[in-house]
């Protein structure tokens, strides 16, 4: 399984851990180490044309379609 969303395409990005101390020595040399941030997913179940499919789904998309579905049940 990959780790991107089939909605956004969000996906696993790296950047820097940037150790800040505060003391005078260490003000204009911070130590830097690569770190990664990874996407949020959960597998879901969806149904589209009355096939079953699963999908990796982030969570920022998750909360959208969850809205979208109370919406229309409520109206």
């Amino acid at each position: 399984m990959s780790k991107v969303c089939d909605i956004c395409q969000k996906s696993t990005v790296s950047g820097n851990r940037i150790q800040h101390k505060h003391s005078i020595g260490w003000r204009y040399k911070a130590p830097k180490t690569k770190r990664i941030f990874k996407a949020n997913l959960r597998e879901i179940e969806v149904e589209r044309d009355g096939v079953t499919k699963k999908i990796s789904i982030c969570m920022k998309c998750y909360k959208k379609l969850r809205k979208e579905a109370e919406l229309e049940l409520n109206s």
